[in-house]
């Protein structure tokens, strides 16, 4: 076959195909064009899943009555004139290809007026063919109806799913152009009934009400708001909190410059910042923008615009990462926040795990306490790893003394009232009773605590007085020698003694006289698994992850009131306490109104 030149309409059907994919596609090229033309209001109507009509209505600036048949000319836009233009484009489209690429697929009518024109001129195409231009009748802004997508492409039409599949995509693009300008009001029907409407959103209160109706007020309220600037990178928006998660990706939220994208570089550094909070297996959910500088941004990068690249990726990824754990590093419990739990979530049918033995509540009798058990003193967590020390008796002068002075204020998580089972903390609240799981809540406080001491100077070691030898295989016991001064780093200094033994010198003190042989063994697994390739900021903080463990009281570990009461005042004051180092929650709260509704009082 000799080279030829290819007829434009079939130019423009090729094209189609990387442009338009399906009706969601469709529908977000026309609605990006009027964002672009300064839409304040756009009304998106759908039939039988786009397949039918789509048809997009705004209130824009319209286009010139000159310029309407040129707009539907393939390459011609408003949008960029150079090269220098597409470096710094701001403007949602700029390619020139979708009215074009639509109509020869399609049967299209645009009608458009601009400015203070006294009417509105309309067009019609069909499969490529335009016709002429006439005046019709239409309010300033500009209106294009597809029907029939890929009437005249039956290979192409074939792939199309059903009606309610492909309204379903449509409709979740059309939710992430509305998350993206919350300026803008929206309203899409589909086969007459109404979708989803929303208002424009100038502040922050009228952008959780459309969070609200797009993504369901259960987001809104297990979400924390973000906003962040530095280095000339903003970042604002919503994270749901780690125990507000799913089972797939499908609450993921990205805008970049009033560009909704789907970005694997984002959402690796946002999901990162959630790496010691969520749980494995899971996703979080968030609507976050990130602002910049459109020269440090390539939006030219997918033919459908839906992926970015970064000048300086390496800057943009630590800002969003460390702007995300910022944010997450105060969910800790607070007397104005429920607890990580939602009350739905205890509601339904729960399958209580047997302990081997019949259940029982640990109770004490409510004790008067010291200022530090009271206010949050902080303890040495190495006395907990000891045996209970048992209660003192209080005495009447004890009590006289204390009742004196003015009683202090109520902690959000109360006071300890006993154990549940060894494994629960039960604690009075002043609006109900908090229930704490006190080796998670345990282990979130040792890790924070050797976070920060790693930042420092290192985690206070201590030498043992007899080394303790660990049998390991050899490829494990080569692995430990190579990373001898990173584990010497985190506190754990060992020799090797022979091809598949080594020496443990010393230890971390926040380990007690806990077994360190599980420890090491669990460390060199995890260096195994993530391989060298990593970096060891990610082992590091594994490796804390296991120490701390390790190092957390342990289930059905008694505990006396006073070490009770120390665990929930260092929960108060430690970052992410919410959550343990594995995403499982800490703790729940329950109020009065709550446990009345359990029982039915006042009914």
């Amino acid at each position: 076959m000799p080279i030829r030149l290819l007829p434009s309409h079939l130019v423009n059907q090729i094209a189609a195909g990387e442009v338009i994919e399906r009706p969601a596609s469709l529908a977000k090229e026309l609605v990006e064009n009027a964002l672009d033309a300064g839409a304040r209001r756009i009304e998106v109507t759908v039939e039988e899943g786009g397949i039918a009509l789509v048809a997009v209505r705004d209130d824009g600036a319209g286009i010139p009555p000159e310029e309407l048949p040129l707009a539907l000319e393939r390459h011609a836009t408003s949008k960029i004139a150079s090269l220098e233009d597409l470096e710094h484009v701001v403007s949602l489209g700029f390619r020139g290809e979708a009215l074009p690429s639509i109509a020869s697929v399609a049967r299209l009518r645009i009608a458009s007026r601009h400015g203070q024109a006294t009417h509105a001129i309309e067009i019609t195409v069909d499969g490529g063919h335009i016709g002429p231009a006439r005046p019709a009748p239409h309010p300033s802004g500009t209106s294009v109806e597809v029907r029939d997508l890929f009437y005249n492409v039956p290979a192409r039409r074939k792939f199309l799913r059903s009606p309610a599949t492909e309204f379903q995509h449509l409709e979740r693009a059309l939710v992430r152009i509305a998350l993206a300008r919350p300026s803008v009001a929206f309203l899409l029907t589909h086969n007459g009934r109404r979708s989803f409407a929303v208002e424009a959103a100038s502040d922050r209160a009228g952008q959780e009400r459309r969070l609200a109706a797009l993504l369901g007020q259960e987001f809104v309220a297990s979400a924390v708001h973000v906003e962040h600037q530095a280095i000339g990178l903003s970042l604002r928006g919503w994270i749901g909190l780690p125990t507000y998660n799913r089972a797939q990706p499908d609450e993921q939220y990205v805008v970049v410059n009033g560009r909704s994208v789907r970005d694997r570089f984002l959402a690796s550094a946002i999901r990162q910042g959630y790496r010691d909070v969520l749980f494995h297996g899971r996703h979080p959910a968030y609507v976050l923008s990130l602002d910049l500088d459109p020269s440090r941004v390539d939006a030219n990068a997918h033919p459908q615009k839906l992926e970015v690249r970064f000048r300086d990726s390496r800057t943009v990824h630590d800002f969003v990462r460390r702007t995300v754990e910022a944010a997450l590093a105060d969910t800790k419990p607070s007397a104005s926040v429920p607890g990580p739990i939602a009350p739905s979530a205890l509601a339904g049918p729960v399958s209580m795990p047997s302990y081997g033995s019949s259940p029982s509540l640990r109770y004490q009798s409510p004790m008067a306490l010291s200022a530090s058990d009271q206010i949050g003193g902080r303890v040495n967590w190495t006395d907990l790893a000891r045996p209970a020390v048992e209660s003192s008796v209080v005495t009447a002068a004890d009590q006289d003394s204390e009742s004196s002075s003015e009683p202090p204020a109520i902690p959000p998580l109360g006071y300890a009232v006993g154990q549940l089972h060894g494994i629960y903390i039960v604690a009075e609240t002043a609006e109900g009773l908090a229930l704490v799981d006190m080796h998670a809540a345990h282990e979130r406080v040792i890790y924070e605590q050797m976070k920060q001491e790693l930042s420092g100077d290192g985690p206070a070691r201590q030498t043992l007085l007899v080394p303790q030898v660990i049998e390991l295989s050899e490829s494990e016991a080569d692995q430990a020698a190579e990373q001898a001064d990173s584990l010497a780093q985190l506190g754990v200094v060992i020799d090797r003694i022979g091809p598949n033994r080594i020496a443990v010198r010393e230890m971390p003190v926040a380990l007690g006289s806990r077994d360190v042989g599980g420890l090491v063994r669990d460390a060199i697994s995890e260096l195994s698994e993530l391989g060298s390739t990593l970096a060891m900021e990610t082992f590091r903080e594994r490796a804390l992850a296991t120490m701390a463990c390790h190092a957390a009281v342990r289930a059905h570990r008694r505990l006396s009131l006073p070490e009770m009461n120390a665990l929930l005042r260092e929960m108060e004051c430690t970052d992410r306490a919410d959550q343990c180092n594995h995403g499982r929650p800490t703790w729940v709260r329950l109020t009065l109104e709550e446990l009345d509704r359990l029982f039915l009082r006042g009914r």
